[in-house]
């Protein structure tokens, strides 16, 4: 007889103990795949900030080469004019020991200049062996990139993509005085603080944000708007909670420390308490003044105004008004709504020259949300038609003010 044939095994999964062993994943000796695949998120969420300060860049720059006047001023000597020369001057020289307001004039006057951005030229300068004029102004472009990704991700995580880009180029492009983000001034890096730590307060980061914040008391006065910031949000955070944990307060008490100490060591290094505010007020005829120099100034413009700069300088400020309030009615993220409004107050509650008001509204952030979100809404032809309109006014009217205009920004 033949032999009897062995049953066939059913078909299904081997029993564990004759199971073949995976292999074992790939190691890679040198651990970069984590570290390739951060930097390719990085470097596809900075896409369009990028495109967004290419097109600055380049419109800016072109305006102000078209308005400058022929055998004047070259445009490299227009972006490094006004306040840029003192920021130069300390981080060439640094900061004297003293000052004197005399009848010649105000002398030692650059300790009114907070140190952060003087630094980050030195920096550049030391690092790159520019000169300090074209350091001041790669210092400012770079500041200006990390600002403008650091908007673009506050403004993705609290809204959405489309608002985040229109509000993005808004900011960069659209301004009145946007120029200034592209000039050796502050406000570029005083942005790219504002922004990252509003995005770490976002993000409850919260000594991230101290710090940043502090890094931007170092960079502008106006800083406190941040701190107020930070405190709403902190108050928030614990009605939220119910508890009291150390990282909020901590970030609070680190954020004051940027403002305040620089007015302390300006006291220490002169020998006199109140000398900042001397100086502020002797130089530039800055200070507080529950918004009565702003109030008159609308008032003479609007009755006897010699020109049309103060006409629409004081019709953009009514603008920038309303886009705050429009911004509260609309319920902006509180934190950025108390920073923007804070910003509009200081600004307009000081004794400043008008003329400067606008440049020192550009970081401001708050009034640019309303539209942005306005215009997300809309068509993108229709969108697409009025950034464009809004960023040659805007574009064109600082290279105005920077050529044409005859006195300081």
């Amino acid at each position: 007889m033949p032999p009897t044939p062995l049953p066939l095994p059913a078909r299904g999964p081997l029993p564990p103990e004759v199971r073949v062993p995976a292999a074992p994943p790939r190691q890679d000796p040198w651990n970069t795949r984590p570290r390739l695949t951060r930097l390719h998120r990085a470097l596809r969420a900075a896409r369009f900030p990028l495109a967004v300060y290419g097109v600055a860049a380049v419109l800016h720059l072109v305006l102000l080469a078209l308005l400058n006047p022929p055998g004047d001023q070259s445009v490299h000597d227009r972006l490094i004019s006004w306040d840029g020369q003192w920021f130069l001057d300390i981080a060439q020289h640094g900061y004297p020991h003293e000052f004197a307001v005399t009848k010649d004039g105000l002398q030692g006057g650059t300790l009114a200049f907070f140190p952060a951005y003087p630094l980050l030229v030195r920096t550049v300068h030391t690092v790159t062996f520019l000169d300090y004029d074209t350091a001041g102004l790669v210092a400012a472009h770079l500041a200006l990139i990390a600002a403008l990704i650091c908007v673009h991700r506050l403004l993705l995580d609290l809204y959405g993509r489309r608002t985040a880009h229109i509000a993005t180029f808004l900011v960069a492009c659209a301004q009145p005085m946007a120029l200034v983000f592209l000039m050796s001034y502050s406000e570029s890096l005083f942005l790219a603080f504002a922004a990252g730590a509003l995005l770490a307060i976002h993000r409850k980061a919260w000594l991230t944000a101290g710090t940043l914040i502090l890094l931007a008391g170092l960079t502008r006065p106006v800083a406190v708007a941040l701190m107020a910031a930070l405190g709403v949000a902190v108050a928030l955070h614990y009605r939220r909670e119910g508890r009291i944990t150390w990282r909020p307060l901590t970030g609070l008490l680190l954020s004051y420390c940027g403002v305040l100490g620089y007015v302390v060591w300006v006291a220490l290094r002169t020998g006199e308490a109140d000398a900042w505010f001397r100086i502020q007020e002797a130089g530039w005829g800055t200070r507080w003044d529950n918004g009565s120099a702003f109030l008159s100034f609308l008032g003479d413009t609007f009755t006897a105004s010699d020109g049309w700069v103060p006409v629409s300088t004081a019709l953009l400020l009514l603008a920038l008004i309303a886009g705050t309030a429009a911004a509260w009615r609309d319920r902006v993220w509180p934190p950025l709504a108390v920073y923007g409004t804070v910003v509009l107050v200081i600004t307009l509650g000081q004794s400043n020259f008008y003329h400067s008001k606008l440049r020192l509204l550009i970081p401001a952030l708050v009034f640019v949300v309303p539209v942005a979100r306005a215009l997300a809404r809309v068509r993108t032809s229709t969108a697409i038609i009025t950034l464009a309109a809004a960023a040659l006014f805007g574009s064109w009217y600082g290279a105005y003010m920077v050529t044409v205009w005859h006195f300081a920004i």
